[in-house]
Parts: C-alpha cells; sequence; structure tokens
C-alpha cells in the first residue's frame, strides 16, 4: 500500500483497487504493480475515489490541501481510454466544499457529503439522481434519519445493496476533548424513497 494511503478503494467487480491518482489491477499471482491514473489525476489531492461498473470515476479534492477547490470530479473510461477529470455540474458543487463521494455500480446516483446552507450541520450527506437525459439532478439532503448537527460523511453502500453506510463526528466516548468518528448504517431503502417519481 502506498505510503499516506489508508485504504485503497475498489472497483465494484473488485479487480481494481485505487489509491488516490494510482491504482493496482488484480491478476492470477495477486496485485500489479502500482500505475498511475495519469498526471491529472496525481495533480489532484484526493481523499476519496469511488468506481461504477463501467469504469468511471468520481473523485474529490482536498479543500484544506493548498490550492484544493473541495469539488467534485469524474473521469469515464471510453474505449479503454481514461479521461482526464472534469467537475460535475453545479447541481452537485454546490456549498462550501463537496466531498468522499460514491457513485451506485450502475451511475443511478451520487452520493456524498458537503457543507451548505441549508444543511442541518456541519456537514451532511446528499444524493442527486441521473436523469432521463443523462444530466445529474438537484442535490437532495438526506434528511434527519442520516443527518444531524453532527458532522456526517464517508457514505458508501454495501455491494448486495441493502445498507447505506455513513460515519458521524461525536464526542470522545473517553471523556477526552475532542471528538471520534463513530459508523452507522441504515436500511438502503432510504435511496429510493428520496428517488424522485416520474
Amino acid at each position: 500500500m502506498p505510503s499516506g494511503t489508508r485504504k485503497p478503494a475498489f472497483s465494484p467487480d473488485g479487480k481494481t483497487r485505487y489509491f488516490r491518482g494510482n491504482y493496482q489491477e488484480h491478476t492470477a499471482d495477486g496485485w500489479s504493480e502500482l500505475k498511475s491514473l495519469g498526471p491529472a489525476f496525481e495533480a489532484i489531492r484526493i481523499m476519496g475515489l469511488t468506481a461504477s461498473a463501467k469504469g468511471t470515476l468520481v473523485l474529490d479534492e482536498n479543500a484544506r490541501s493548498k490550492g484544493g477547490d473541495g469539488i467534485l470530479r469524474y473521469s469515464r473510461l471510453i474505449e479503454g481510454k481514461r479521461e482526464e477529470p472534469r467537475p460535475l455540474p453545479k447541481t452537485i458543487n454546490t456549498g462550501k466544499w463537496n466531498a468522499h463521494p460514491f457513485i451506485a455500480p450502475d451511475e443511478s446516483y451520487i452520493m456524498w457529503d458537503g457543507v451548505r446552507e441549508s444543511g442541518y450541520g456541519a456537514s451532511d450527506i446528499y444524493i442527486s439522481f441521473r436523469q432521463k437525459d443523462g444530466a445529474w439532478g438537484e442535490a437532495i439532503n438526506l434528511g434527519e434519519r442520516v443527518n444531524t448537527q453532527a458532522e456526517e460523511g464517508g457514505p458508501q453502500v454495501t455491494p448486495d445493496g441493502k445498507y447505506l453506510l455513513f460515519n458521524r463526528m461525536v464526542p470522545n466516548g473517553d471523556g477526552k476533548s475532542g471528538s471520534q468518528s463513530d459508523l452507522y448504517w441504515i436500511d438502503a431503502q432510504i435511496i429510493e424513497d428520496l428517488r424522485p417519481k416520474e
């Protein structure tokens, strides 16, 4: 695992794992050598990256890093070639910052956490659904079943599609000052409940 990397992000089929701007492919002998996604990816201080079944990547940029803009970008795989990352539309990239994306394997939605004036607290989790014309719909706050005055983030859906996992910053349990990140889960039916009806 490359230094400074906490954990890899896996493709839905488990055959590729991503470490910020690099990746490895699973082979019969184990994992390949580390390969670069390209200079455009290496220039971005990526915290979170997610991949769809078609190979589309969605990634963030640390807003706290020097020159970091806190927006989400995407990169499609077209005829075996990787596009340079491009910003997602304003329907998604609105507010103070956006981070830790999760794209559905079928690309029907993207979830992420961000800070907006309309939120419940420090940061909330949002979802945008793919429209019939291929555009991304308006960001929808996941609501009070997920978001609180605390900082929520890092949404992930389990591979079987049944559960939504996320983290929440809560006061330290040992009485010390500061906070800790606790993991939570909820039935992923919330996603269908929020999906706009046609």
